[in-house]
């Protein structure tokens, strides 16, 4: 059943603000340089998911993938040219990260507000935070004054991404690597209460995994073929119930065994985390409280700041010498 965060929004913005500050980073960053950034961000982002509700996730997950490759860099946004091979192609994000055009059309309006002065980086992580708070999750003070990266890896890509396969030793495994802890890789696989997911991601959890319900593996099959390669980017929801609605339904679904992906269902299935799981199932407000800490420390790792990176003047490309 979807429910309301709007009773956490004020609480949230207003202690972490205080608390957010790591490092050089603080959501005050850019009060003298850029004051309207925010609203600027938010009004864009507002038009996106106007247009497409989906896009709320699409951003939270490129942030996610951003920040696991290099740190929150935006790494991830950068093209591939003759001479440099960026991150799109890797296994985890080719045919799949989306939402490259949004952080162009804010960042296209952010410079006409503010040229020069505010970092790819640091729009990624607003971005993904305004499209939790357009469909319905909660609100924060971000921190901010990353620098964008003048590289990109590919091969990290592949290898620090968890995959929809993973085990939960080593999702725990992978999230510790990055500084995060299981309870913060459990609240942040909350962000799957929205979006979708394609049939290659899932097709061995519904056709091969015993920890399923026959009538979801059933219903899941009807648009995702046995067959590899048959079907491969058909999608179905990650929460079947409100999958454009950021509520904790996610929880409820992993308790009924409705995971959609093998990763999913792995946080609920007698293992350390089933305890938690069941907890964000009944409490929203812890949920949200543990999300919002989770993203604050997902977005610390590894910033570029001072005078590390660059500001891009095009978050695809690095600035010319």
């Amino acid at each position: 059943m979807a429910f309301s965060f709007k009773a956490w929004h004020c609480l949230l913005a207003l202690s972490l603000l205080c608390s957010a500050t790591n490092g050089q980073l603080t959501p005050t960053f850019y009060a003298s340089t850029c004051p309207t950034l925010e609203q600027v961000v938010r009004n864009t982002m507002i038009s996106a998911i106007q247009t497409e509700r989906r896009m709320g996730a699409s951003l939270l997950r490129l942030f996610f993938h951003d920040c696991f490759v290099q740190g929150c860099d935006a790494s991830i946004l950068l093209d591939d040219t003759g001479s440099f091979t960026g991150e799109k192609t890797a296994g985890p994000n080719a045919n799949s990260v989306r939402g490259f055009e949004v952080i162009d059309q804010i960042k296209t309006n952010v410079e006409a507000a503010c040229p020069g002065v505010v970092s790819c980086a640091d729009i990624v992580a607003l971005a993904a935070r305004d499209g939790t708070f357009l469909l319905g999750g909660p609100n924060w003070a971000v921190p901010l004054g990353r620098r964008d990266s003048t590289t990109a890896s590919l091969s990290q890509a592949n290898s620090d991404l968890p995959a929809p396969t993973s085990s939960l030793a080593t999702l725990i495994t992978k999230f510790s690597n990055k500084g995060l802890s299981a309870r913060d890789m459990t609240a942040l696989s909350g962000a799957h209460t929205i979006g979708f997911s394609q049939c290659k991601n899932f097709r061995d959890h519904i056709y091969n995994d015993t920890n399923i319900d026959s009538s979801f593996a059933t219903a899941r099959r009807g648009s995702c073929p046995a067959a590899q390669g048959s079907g491969d980017s058909n999608l179905a929801p990650l929460d079947e119930q409100t999958q454009l609605v950021f509520d904790n339904a996610y929880y409820g679904n992993l308790l009924v065994k409705h995971g959609l992906l093998h990763s999913d269902q792995e946080l609920f299935n007698g293992g350390s985390q089933d305890t938690l799981v069941q907890q964000y199932g009944s409490n929203p407000g812890l949920f949200a409280s543990d999300f919002v800490t989770a993203m604050i420390k997902m977005g610390n790792i590894s910033p570029n700041t001072g005078s590390a990176g660059q500001i891009r003047a095009n978050c695809r490309v690095v600035n010319s010498s």
